[in-house]
C-alpha cells in the first residue's frame, strides 16, 4: 500500500513501519512534524467542542454553555488569571462524553497549560460542587471532606462557592464564548508540562 496521501496542499509522506518497532528516525521525524502541525489545532478543536453544550439544559435553569460562560465570566471579573478562567470556562466541558466523570475529562484536557492547583480544582470540583445537592439525591453532602488535608481544598471551595455554583443564574449577563476564545488560545499555546515537552523544546530550538 501507498503510505503517501493526498492533501489539499498535495502529497504528505507517511511513516513505513507496520510495528512501531520497526519505526526509524525518518519515519518519527514524519509523525513529529505531523504532531506539531495537530497540536497547533488544539484550541479551536476545544471550542468546537464546548459549543456541543449549547442549548444542552439537562433540567437546569441555563444551558450548559451558559454555566460555562457565566463561570468564565464571574471568575474573569473577579479578577482571576487566564489560566484560571479558562479552567473555569472548561471545567465541564467532559459532560458530553464523561456523563460519569466529567471533571476528570476537563481536567485531563487543561493539565498540560495549567498549574497543579488549578488542575487540582478542575479534577476535584465534582465532590465539592456535591456539597450543594448530593443530600437532595441520597448521596454524601460532605463528600468533599475526604479532601480536607489537601493544600488546594480552600482553593477548590471557593472555586464552587463564589463562581461554580453561583452561575445558574438566566438573568446574569455573561461574556459571550468570542470574549474568552483569546485566552483559551493563549493558555494552549505552549504546554508547562507534557510527556513530550522535552522533544518540541529541542525541535524549536
Amino acid at each position: 500500500m501507498d503510505v503517501s496521501e493526498q492533501t489539499a496542499h498535495g502529497i504528505a509522506e507517511r511513516a513505513k513501519f507496520r510495528e512501531m518497532k520497526e519505526g526509524t528516525k525518518e519515519d518519527w521525524a514524519i509523525i513529529g512534524g505531523e504532531y506539531r502541525e495537530f497540536a497547533k489545532g488544539l484550541p479551536d478543536r476545544v471550542l468546537e467542542h464546548l459549543k456541543l453544550l449549547d442549548g444542552d439544559f439537562g433540567g437546569f435553569p441555563v444551558c450548559r454553555l451558559e454555566h460555562s460562560l457565566q463561570t468564565a465570566t464571574r471568575a474573569h471579573r473577579d479578577g482571576r488569571s487566564e489560566q484560571y478562567v479558562v479552567m473555569a470556562l472548561l471545567h465541564d466541558i467532559g459532560d458530553t462524553l464523561g456523563s460519569y466523570n466529567h471533571p476528570e475529562v476537563g481536567a485531563s484536557i487543561i493539565k498540560p497549560f495549567v498549574t497543579e492547583e488549578i488542575h487540582w480544582i478542575c479534577q476535584n470540583h465534582g465532590a465539592f460542587q456535591g456539597y450543594y445537592y448530593f443530600h437532595f439525591l441520597g448521596m454524601d453532602q460532605n463528600a468533599r471532606e475526604k479532601f480536607r488535608d489537601n493544600p488546594h481544598f480552600e482553593a477548590c471551595r471557593e472555586f464552587c462557592e463564589k463562581y461554580d455554583q453561583a452561575a445558574f443564574d438566566p438573568d446574569y449577563e455573561s461574556e459571550p464564548l468570542e470574549f474568552f476564545e483569546p485566552m483559551v488560545r493563549r493558555v494552549m499555546e505552549k504546554p508547562l508540562a507534557s510527556m513530550y515537552k522535552a522533544a518540541l523544546e529541542s525541535e524549536a530550538a
